[in-house]
């Protein structure tokens, strides 16, 4: 029984007494010379001698109450703080210790008085100072949880509330993660699908851009060529057939002509054939200087147009 009952060192009185409770101190019967035997329970000299008062056989439990409030004869005189609590069975049992003190300092004379701290009514003050521990996270919630009634639940149905509460928090947490985790794997998947289709069209892009570009490269040179001399009234019959250089060469002739006299040497130019180059050109004025890069957009120009009529 010593070691069953015995106050832990730095342990508090409302959380010693608790525990005595839910260790069976009610159910022990003890005469005041049995008692005395117990020694030193409390940690406090004058509670251990209150302790052992009375030779009636009393319960264990009714002995520790009478012993503390004989040494703290007003509540306030019990000094209990508890800090903030963090899950809800600590929360239960700051509860009970609560409705510990309420049943020290109840009529325990009155059969209608509870002893048990579970059958103690949970008060309005009571229920604040568990809201005002609470976590952040569920104090406003537990503020609402206040009956209106004027007469509280008791301890113990207070309790299964909790646990209750604890519950359908607990459930709807797990729920919103899984939707949570549906969402963000269906984003994952819509995020890779995205992506391989933008990754197959920029492919498909330049594929097509690659092609271009090798087709154009095939003529574009000679038809520019071509049409430069078509354009400065060459018979370009004479031209037919000759190679790209030859081309090439007569071009920079004309260049030089051109440069030479200041004007454009541009003559009227004798159709190679009725089915060739039927189109008058739109770019008579352009005059290709081959020591520089020819631009892109009038040799896919011109070369289109050789291309097609070739």
């Amino acid at each position: 029984m010593r070691k069953d009952f015995s106050r832990h060192p730095g342990e508090h009185i409302v959380t010693w007494l608790l525990r005595c409770w839910d260790s069976g101190a009610n159910s022990l019967e003890l005469e005041g010379k049995e008692a005395k035997q117990l020694g030193s329970l409390s940690r406090e000299g004058g509670i251990d001698k209150a302790i052992g008062k009375g030779e009636p056989a009393r319960s264990l439990w009714r002995r520790l109450l009478s012993a503390i409030r004989e040494r703290y004869p007003f509540k306030e005189d019990v000094v209990y703080r508890s800090g903030k609590w963090t899950t809800m069975e600590k929360g239960i049992q700051y509860l009970r210790e609560l409705a510990v003190l309420e049943v020290i300092y109840g009529d325990m004379n009155d059969v209608r008085s509870p002893i048990d701290p579970d059958e103690v009514q949970c008060t309005r003050p009571m229920w604040r100072k568990l809201v005002r521990n609470a976590p952040p996270s569920c104090a406003n919630s537990l503020a609402i949880l206040t009956g209106k009634d004027r007469d509280g639940p008791t301890v113990n149905e207070a309790a299964s509330n909790l646990r209750e509460y604890e519950e359908s928090i607990s459930s709807s947490f797990v729920s919103a993660v899984r939707e949570l985790s549906q969402e963000f794997r269906q984003f994952k998947e819509d995020l890779s699908y995205s992506l391989h289709i933008r990754t197959s069209v920029s492919a498909i892009r330049s594929q097509r851009s690659s092609a271009q570009e090798r087709g154009y490269r095939g003529y574009t040179p000679r038809g520019t060529l071509w049409f430069y001399l078509r354009d400065h009234g060459e018979d370009m019959r004479k031209w037919d057939g000759k190679p790209t250089s030859t081309l090439e060469a007569r071009v920079r002739e004309l260049q030089g002509k051109t440069i030479a006299k200041g004007s454009s040497c541009r003559k009227i130019a004798a159709p190679v054939s009725s089915g060739q180059f039927p189109r008058q050109s739109k770019r008579a004025d352009f005059t290709p200087d081959f020591n520089e890069e020819i631009p892109d957009s009038y040799t896919q120009e011109k070369g289109n147009e050789y291309y097609d009529q070739d």
